[in-house]
């Protein structure tokens, strides 16, 4: 017990945390009267007492934590918080099992907004509250915010920020103390929520609505408060306030936080990987929208263009919001938008997937092994920018993408193996991994996860732990190497 003694103590002060955030819902039911007030009791006292109990159990054997033990505490916080996560919904909820209810947990604290529940219009407001509140502490990340008090108990964040912060620049900061970082980060965050959710009632969306869809928006969730998604509002302007806002999301919020400290668009135009960004969805819409027109699926040009460029932009950043069934283009058309969800999204982001800076890097390092093919003896770099990428980057990417290649394919063959048809396993596991939320076919933008049976949302559940911990976080404490002193 002595020997994870930082990690225990750290983890029941966490899970004391999480509970006290529960009192925010709790409030919300309070206040609306919307009669789930009692799961929110029992769910509260439950979480605080877990995590007391946790803390003082341990508390005589503190010391500095290891980078090692950080890995733990990551991987430990991910899959334990969804369990307390899911308590409202499972003790609200009729006829709710514990499986899908801790995969509705899941999506929401990895923001993925997969979902197996329906009826989602008749659900007590602070039950939806609650879910999209989870997308949006998920989304930037719980460790990301505890690093922010960490300090305060004694306990350094730095191994822990790096150990959860996405991407594959690491050891980049934005200001000389990782806290600061962290708290900076969360203050750019706040404020482009409160933006977001006062851009969403100015275009019509009901107060209480716009709030939960920004907590969706800036988390790149995807939870919505109404089983037809944003097509439910059928609205042009809810449309470009969500299109514009993800695509702030999908960019690395240290640009953002450096535009708010220096107060200048500079930041933006030196961050290359967003030109990447916005590029590639641009080329994407026109692309799709011309692919499209001869279908006959929409009246004119500008309404496929509409339906493609909201769908590009919310599935390639991982929001995963829809406004029609796209199920209905042509498989190809499906396909892209699903593997837009695989790399778009920018490092530092909510967003998911291997992300845009390493899918360039990738390009340009295969590109330069042709140049080593035909000139041998020449000095080739790969460059990022003004940057140039050492080789144990390099390295990582290529190992990175490797395992994550491996992930998809072992995970889809094995929802293939439980006699699950082809197309809706493996877009499931792309969703679940690239925390994109739908899928195809069964689980398409129309459709839930609840036609999964317990083993085969067992998987997705671990997909999405995998995809939010970029693989590596989650399978370094699964090595035997790992446990060895």
């Amino acid at each position: 017990m002595s020997r994870f003694a930082p990690v225990l103590y750290i983890l029941g002060i966490l899970v004391a945390g999480f509970g006290a955030l529960m009192l925010i819902p709790l409030s919300v039911s309070w206040l609306t009267d919307d009669g789930a007030h009692s799961a929110y009791d029992e769910a509260v006292l439950i979480t605080l007492t877990c995590g007391a109990l946790l803390s003082l159990s341990v508390r005589r054997h503190q010391r500095e934590m290891r980078v090692r033990e950080s890995f733990l505490l990551v991987a430990l916080i991910w899959s334990l918080l969804p369990a307390f996560g899911a308590l409202p919904l499972y003790l609200q909820i009729a006829g709710l099992s514990w499986t899908d209810a801790y995969f509705e947990a899941v999506s929401g604290l990895t923001a993925t907004g997969a979902t197996v529940l329906s009826g989602l219009d008749e659900l007590p407001l602070s039950i939806n509250f609650w879910r999209t509140f989870m997308h949006w502490v998920g989304g930037l990340g719980v460790v990301v915010l505890a690093v922010a008090i960490l300090p305060l108990l004694g306990f350094g964040g730095r191994g822990m920020f790096k150990a959860e912060t996405p991407g594959p620049m690491k050891d980049s900061k934005v200001t000389p103390r990782i806290t600061e970082t962290a708290k900076g980060l969360w203050v750019v965050y706040v404020i482009l929520t409160i933006a977001c959710a006062l851009a969403l009632h100015y275009a019509g969306m009901p107060a209480w609505d716009a709030l939960m869809h920004a907590f969706s928006i800036m988390g790149l969730g995807g939870f919505s408060t109404k089983d037809g998604s944003l097509g439910h509002f059928d609205s042009l302007e809810i449309e470009l306030v969500v299109v514009f806002f993800a695509l702030l999301a999908g960019i690395n919020f240290s640009t953002h936080f450096l535009a708010f400290a220096k107060r200048s668009l500079r930041p933006y135009r030196s961050d290359r990987e967003a030109h990447y960004f916005l590029g590639f969805l641009a080329l994407s819409s026109v692309a799709l929208t011309i692919y499209l027109l001869p279908e006959g699926i929409y009246d004119d040009f500008l309404t496929t263009f509409r339906y493609v460029a909201f769908h590009s932009v919310s599935l390639a950043t991982s929001l995963g919001f829809a406004t029609t069934d796209y199920a209905q283009w042509p498989l190809f058309a499906q396909l892209w938008i699903l593997f837009l969800g695989s790399f778009v999204a920018c490092s530092g982001s909510a967003g998911g997937g291997i992300k845009m800076i390493r899918a360039v890097v990738l390009y340009k390092q295969v590109f330069r092994e042709l140049l080593r093919a035909m000139h041998p003896r020449g000095l080739h770099n790969v460059r990022f920018g003004d940057v140039v990428m050492p080789d144990h980057v390099l390295h990582a990417i290529l190992g990175f993408l490797f395992i994550y290649v491996v992930s998809i394919v072992s995970l889809t063959l094995l929802l293939i193996a439980t006699r699950l048809d082809a197309i809706t396993a493996f877009s499931a596991i792309v969703a679940c991994i690239n925390n994109t939320g739908p899928g195809l076919n069964l689980v398409g933008p129309t459709t839930t996860y609840a036609v999964l049976s317990d083993f085969q949302t067992w998987v997705c559940c671990w997909a999405m732990l995998l995809g939010r911990l970029e693989i590596f976080t989650l399978l370094v404490v699964l090595t035997p190497a790992f446990w060895r002193h």
